[in-house]
């Protein structure tokens, strides 16, 4: 079992092997135009490497089109060269070997080296550095250059590894560069060797890109791209209708089923690897195992997809989605409100003496969040549990679990674009990882050994085995696998992103 701090819970998932094929990174069109997006989140910073922002997925779609990362991922979430052409371990896993793309430059026209890749690798590494997820880069050190390969020895073995440079702060970022401006310089002035380039930026209003000319995998598809920060879902449904945004996405569902028919526009909405859940903080009243069990009986995740969401949603028992390989369709919670009521009954608790309890959520960041939320606290109330629903932006969310101050209940998106049950129940219930809300020594026994286990087969199962046990005891509330609403321009193509990452590379202008 590994003994690790809170910041070095590790994350996971089989050693690949990388192929030296150059991928085709962006479908062929009419290269021209500006491409307006009304975005739902807004932009804190500019660094993919530290800070909440790095490990926030729904920023990853700016991230990538600035920066690259280690690893490439397609829209169907499987792998492809990215700055690495080739990589994996030795017999043992004792090592690691990348070897590095050539030919590529930094927006400022200096050449990409494998210096930049070891140095951005041990930048993240530092405890004290500000990577949320620090222990996992820093499970190699020794690195040697050997012309384009670089070589390291393995610290800490991590099955995930590979896997993560595809992922949250997997990006490569310019030595010489930052080490010249510093962290202050680089946001004011930030570069990458991704398909666009930084040319304004206004805080909590938009982002403008311009095309990098001299892009290794050939010139996007726009010369211009905007990322207008468009929060309120209402605000993005008239950008999309004015016409004023070309696309727009995570609009309200009854909306999208509106506008997708409508002339000059149209919509697609498929599963995305992102999953909606109630995250339960271990403190009162959550000790009590009736009252969390009571919790997960009480909710019709059925109806609220059908009648809510319209029945655009995949209803889970457990944090692992159809797609994630650790996924077990054996595993139900049943929606029961009888049992409910008699286990909040044995605790004391009735709709004339309800448990009470807050329960946290955002409104408007993903589709019908904080309606559901309010359905949800209305089949509570009705079997003996009172919850007042506190709103909260979403980089609230990530201080407060970061601090481990999130309040009894919070509804969440996770986002798991590498479909490793690590990087869902892991990372989720673990309680040495940074972005846990439920801590108990009985579920960390079993989550530990699965950090390092080598035998793949033996690592999905034990996963497995957890995610039942964590159905068994309501340690947390799973809801339901998103679909994700887009709707666009008529004039353009859109290939949906596995990962929910709505990146300028996925669209282009129709011939």
């Amino acid at each position: 079992m590994f003994n690790l701090t809170r910041r070095q819970a590790l994350a996971a998932s089989g050693g690949l092997i990388g192929t030296l094929i150059a991928p085709s990174r962006f479908a062929s069109a009419a290269v021209g135009g500006t491409l307006n997006i009304a975005y739902n989140v807004n932009l804190p910073s500019f660094d993919p490497q530290t800070g909440p922002s790095s490990v926030n997925p729904t920023i990853q779609a700016i991230y990538r089109s600035v920066f690259d990362q280690y690893i490439g991922q397609k829209p169907n979430l499987s792998f492809e060269p990215g700055l690495l052409t080739g990589w994996g371990w030795n017999d043992d896993k004792s090592k690691v070997w990348m070897d590095v793309r050539e030919g590529v430059v930094w927006h400022d026209g200096t050449p990409f080296t494998p210096e930049d890749v070891v140095w951005s690798i041990q930048r993240k590494a530092k405890p004290d550095g500000g990577n949320p997820v620090s222990f996992i880069w820093a499970g190699i050190d020794n690195f040697k250059i050997d012309g384009k390969r670089i070589t390291a020895d393995v610290k800490q073995y991590d099955p995930v590894l590979f896997k993560w440079m595809a992922f949250l702060t997997g990006y490569v970022l310019p030595k010489a560069y930052f080490e010249k401006v510093g962290a202050a310089g680089f946001e004011k002035k930030p570069i990458g060797t991704g398909p666009y380039m930084v040319d304004a930026y206004e805080g909590n209003a938009y982002l403008r890109l311009k095309a990098n000319p001299k892009y290794w995998g050939g010139k996007p598809a726009f010369e211009t791209v905007v990322f207008k920060f468009v929060p309120d879902a209402t605000s993005r449904v008239a950008e999309i209708e004015s016409g004023s945004s070309d696309v727009t996405l995570e609009v309200p569902y009854e909306e999208y089923d509106r506008l997708k028919s409508k002339a000059g526009l149209k919509g697609v909405c498929t599963p995305i690897s992102d999953i909606g859940m109630i995250f339960i903080t271990s403190i009162e009243p959550m000790l009590d195992k009736n009252v969390r069990l009571a919790m997960c009986h009480a909710v019709d995740k059925d109806t609220i997809i059908k009648r809510l969401l319209r029945g655009y949603g995949v209803p889970i028992a457990t944090l692992e989605a159809p797609e994630y390989a650790a996924f077990d369709p054996s595993i139900k919670v049943a929606y029961d409100p009888a049992m409910a009521t008699k286990l909040l009954a044995a605790s004391g608790f009735s709709k004339e003496k309800p448990v009470k309890f807050t329960i946290q959520t955002t409104r408007g960041f993903k589709p019908k969040d904080y309606e559901m939320i309010q359905a949800i606290v209305g089949m509570w109330r009705n079997v003996g549990i009172d919850a007042n629903i506190e709103i909260y932006e979403i980089a609230k969310h990530f201080e407060l679990r970061m601090s481990h101050k999130l309040a009894p209940a919070a509804f969440y998106n996770w986002g798991n674009a590498i479909g490793d049950p690590t990087t869902s129940t892991g990372f989720a219930m673990f309680s040495k990882s940074p972005h846990s809300a439920w801590h108990s020594d009985d579920l960390d026994a079993k989550i530990g050994p699965l950090w390092g286990e080598k035998d793949e087969a033996k690592r999905i199962q034990g996963w497995k085995a957890v995610d039942r046990y964590i159905a068994e005891n309501a340690y947390v509330l799973p809801l339901l696998q998103y679909a994700q609403p887009i709707l666009y321009k008529s004039d353009l193509k859109v290939t949906p992103n596995v990962s929910g990452a709505l990146q300028p590379a996925t669209l282009v202008a129709k011939a």
